[in-house]
């Protein structure tokens, strides 16, 4: 039996100024169908879905909706349309319990005053498969909890049409599982869902078909069933793609970061990282697995210096560097990569371009005293959109207007042409295409060779177990475990991530993180 055809883009053309977006593309997903949507950074994903979602409008090209010629001038009209777009960060009110979040912004009248709100959101995941408790607040959710609650809040608002821009960026693989199988529960009711991923593997085991956008316009459409990641990947690049992480092996021996009985406290005066210890040798690449939310940025910000250190010592070639600000730990070699949300309001000023943005590392080295020379500025913003691939209508250009994939390339570019020892990079792939991940893993693996001893806290299992010499569990504050990357598995990481050892003689699984 044919299936009904949910959604279909005609034509589309999205231009901004001399930039073209989109270029006459052309997508559709049907009723109960999972959609795979995938590009290369700036091929025109988000712009697409931005129209679907009524934010942008097209300059030309139709939009059908269940087989009628429809104009989206905003969010809401995309709402009454019945589609639901549940975005990579959360938008929720932590302070709010989950059924509260789901009716946030309803117009539905006496829903915020009715006790019978938790009960109806209640059946509502009950149709769809879904477990939430509907009192819980969302302070106290895990992310899959999250994830629901963003899920039911489009469902509660009757949407069939369901768009998930990189839903799994921040789960575990247990997580990423119980995601997948609610996505083919949706499916199986007869929702339309178009998924946004980089992750070849995910596309390859959740999708029915797959849409590729390269440069702005849409190349083919596949069945999933009778391609392959190769074939995926020379689809969204143009060219054939070596599809494998280097590991190159080296022979230094020096510990280069050296952390003992590390303990912080967040805002709150609760412990985000509690007695951790570890080391970072010379040469090394140690990878830091966990949920979000376990420690992750505050290591970050302890190492740079950025946050006070409750307790413990860091060790930089046996000098404790806990106390001294970032500047002063700068200058003896250790160089901060921190890409978090807040990328642009972090790592870079969004108002200034690359060049503005390179003198930030190095304008008090200046030798002309109060006066500035952007000229080794400027030509190393031109360097990097050569050897990064970044794309940007010039070196001038306010990194805001940049993809949020290219902003990341000019922050770690940055970082990685300071020439650091130490070098500690946040999800440094988040957001980027194949084949500007491998260019950064080759960028990675280059630091590596040269005795750069490189934190890397990722969120991709599989490229961490390909990449990392060692990985560091991290969960709840505490370390999990360290293991080694030649033996271990991503099921074994993932029970420490999700709080569970497994016992490998008496297969028993045992709660044993607090």
């Amino acid at each position: 039996m044919n299936k009904k055809t949910a959604i279909e883009l005609k034509e589309i053309t999205k231009t901004f100024g001399t930039v073209i977006a989109n270029n006459k593309v052309n997508i559709s997903v049907k009723q109960g169908e999972i959609l795979a949507l995938l590009g290369e950074n700036g091929s025109g994903k988000t712009t697409i879905m931005n129209m679907l979602s009524g934010i942008y409008r097209p300059d030309s090209g139709s939009i059908f909706v269940k087989g009628q010629e429809v104009v989206i001038n905003s969010p809401e009209d995309s709402a009454k349309l019945g589609i639901g777009m549940i975005h990579q960060h959360f938008k929720l009110v932590d302070v709010l319990t989950a059924t509260d979040n789901i009716i946030l912004g309803s117009k539905e009248k006496g829903m915020w005053l009715s006790k019978s709100r938790f009960q109806r959101i209640g059946e509502i995941s009950q149709t769809f498969g879904l477990e939430i408790d509907p009192q819980k607040y969302v302070y106290n959710m895990s992310v899959s909890e999250k994830q629901t609650v963003e899920i039911l809040k489009v469902l509660y608002r009757n949407a069939d049409i369901l768009i998930l821009d990189e839903p799994t960026a921040v789960l575990t693989p247990q997580e990423i599982t119980g995601l997948f199988d609610i996505l083919r529960r949706m499916r199986d009711n007869g929702c339309a869902v178009i998924i946004i991923t980089h992750k070849l593997n995910e596309v390859l085991e959740i999708s029915d078909r797959v849409t590729i956008l390269r440069k702005g316009e849409s190349v083919a459409t596949v069945n999933t069933k009778e391609t392959n990641a190769k074939e995926l990947t020379e689809l969204m690049v143009g060219r054939a793609i070596e599809l494998a992480i280097e590991h190159p092996e080296n022979d230094f021996e020096e510990n280069l970061l050296e952390i003992h009985h590390l303990t912080v406290e967040n805002q709150e005066g609760i412990e985000s990282l509690k007695d951790i210890s570890f080391q970072l040798n010379q040469g090394e690449i140690l990878g830091v697995a966990g949920i979000a939310g376990s420690g992750q940025k505050e290591l970050c910000e302890a190492l740079a210096g950025l946050i006070p250190v409750k307790k413990g010592a860091v060790l930089y070639r046996n000098e404790n560097i806990v106390g001294m600000n970032p500047h002063d730990i700068i200058k003896l070699g250790i160089s901060m990569s921190f890409i978090p949300e807040d990328r642009l309001g972090m790592g870079l000023v969004a108002s200034m371009g690359m060049v503005e943005n390179m003198l930030l590392k190095n304008y008090r080295h200046s030798k002309k005293g109060p006066f500035i020379s952007k000229r080794a500025a400027k030509e190393l913003a031109k360097k990097l959109v050569d050897d990064m691939q970044i794309v940007t209508p010039s070196v001038e250009t306010p990194v805001r207007r940049l993809s949020g994939g290219n902003v990341q390339k000019v922050l770690l570019g940055r970082e990685i042409e300071s020439n650091p020892n130490v070098l500690i990079t946040a999800y440094a792939v988040r957001g980027l295409d194949i084949n500007s991940s491998y260019a950064i893993y080759d960028a990675l693996n280059e630091q590596k060779q040269k005795g750069v001893g490189i934190l890397f806290i990722g969120e991709d299992l599989d490229v961490m177990l390909e990449l990392c010499d060692r990985i560091m569990v991290l969960c709840h504050g505490r370390i999990t475990g360290i293991v080694d990357t030649k033996s271990a598995t991503k099921e074994e990481i993932g029970l420490m991530m999700a709080d569970v050892v497994l016992d490998k003689e008496e297969k028993k699984y045992e709660q044993y993180c607090g």
